[in-house]
């Protein structure tokens, strides 16, 4: 098959072709590493020496299907502890490969920081260790996807590797794959399936980084726009009789909170207006300060829907656009479609408790 051909065949499968990156052959031994944990400790092969099978799985926070499988790998690790199987998890990808608008479906990216929040706030009951700075020991196993399985025998030889199951919807779920190969071999036998394709996020090599640098200068080419806004167009933005979910921001330039907070509202804005998101900023300046609005929204990369109140008297904006609002800055509104109010802050954001009521 030509080079082209089979890259096309691979991407209907979901999958991505990276020659560089071999997925591991059944019968190889698995190669010592040396892996930080979300728990503070430094794992190696020898920390599981004792355990009769070691289940590799490679996943992440961003990635949906990966997420969609963290209570089913729970279960793996609480079912099969007990027979003598260690079910390690593994970051492969690098953070810095990771596009913010690949982010829109996720709460948290791929560091190792936020690693450890998403152990504790899912309450992982298996070792989350990091490979994303190096890839040093996943670019060894060659995980096509996350999550992807590597199960390996008493000799650490590798016996399986594929999915967990066949269907990222646990109720579509017939074939589990994963339980299926570690029944057999704890029973002596080899696995009936020792290879299956899977399907997830491709793995983000950090041959990638170049190519999110390039998305991001790319974005920050943008147009900035300033629009007046009328008590009318408050009034409209808080019915949001669109079909989507409106984050409203007031702030102004010389709110210290405001600018702190204003770049990760821009990423905020990237990491989700692919789907049904819109971020809106409002500037609680004078309308002769549009300009001075203006150059710092350029300044901030903020190809935002942005507007400054039309009025001199502020106190018409705070009744109109949130009756609530006692008048501190920054505001933040997260409004569903239809008007009701999911997230009402004055002061700083918390983005991560933002992120996920979006």
């Amino acid at each position: 098959m030509k080079p082209l051909l089979k890259a096309i065949f691979a991407l209907v499968l979901g999958l991505t072709v990276n020659a560089a990156v071999p997925v591991m052959k059944l019968g190889t031994a698995c190669p010592d590493f040396s892996l930080p944990g979300v728990d503070g400790r430094t794992y190696t092969l020898k920390t599981f020496a004792q355990a009769k099978l070691l289940a590799i799985i490679f996943t992440s926070n961003h990635c949906p299907t990966a997420q969609a499988y963290e209570e089913r790998i729970k279960r793996l690790a609480a079912d099969y502890r007990p027979r003598g199987v260690a079910v390690v998890a593994i970051n492969p990808n690098s953070a810095e490969a990771v596009r913010l608008d690949e982010l829109g479906y996720t709460d948290l990216g791929d560091t190792l920081e936020e690693m450890k929040i998403r152990a504790e706030h899912q309450q992982f009951n298996f070792p989350y260790l990091d490979d994303g700075p190096t890839e040093v020991f996943s670019k060894q196993l060659g995980p096509v996807a996350t999550p992807h399985v590597f199960i390996f025998d008493q000799e650490r030889k590798l016996r399986y590797q594929g999915r967990i199951d066949n269907n990222e919807r646990e109720d579509l779920v017939k074939t589990r794959d994963t339980r299926a190969a570690l029944d057999a071999l704890l029973a002596g036998r080899p696995p009936e399936v020792a290879e299956t394709k899977v399907f997830g996020c491709s793995t983000k090599w950090d041959d990638k980084i170049e190519a999110n640098q390039r998305w991001r200068a790319k974005v920050a080419q943008e147009p900035v726009k300033l629009d007046p806004a009328t008590e009318q167009t408050l009034r409209e933005i808080r019915e949001n009789k669109t079909g989507k979910v409106r984050l409203v921001n007031v702030w102004a330039t010389w709110c210290g909170p405001c600018v702190a907070e204003f770049d990760e509202l821009v990423e905020t804005n990237l990491r989700f207006r692919h789907r049904d998101f819109e971020l809106i900023t409002i500037a609680a300046e004078f309308p002769d300060q549009k300009e001075k609005v203006l150059r710092f929204l350029k300044e901030h990369q903020a190809s935002t829907k942005n507007y400054y109140f039309a009025d001199t008297d502020k106190y018409k904006m705070f009744e109109t656009l949130d009756p609530d609002w006692q008048g501190g800055l920054p505001h933040t509104l997260l409004i569903a479609p239809g008007g009701e109010v999911l997230l009402r802050q004055t002061e700083e954001l918390d983005f991560l408790t933002l992120r996920r009521k979006i």
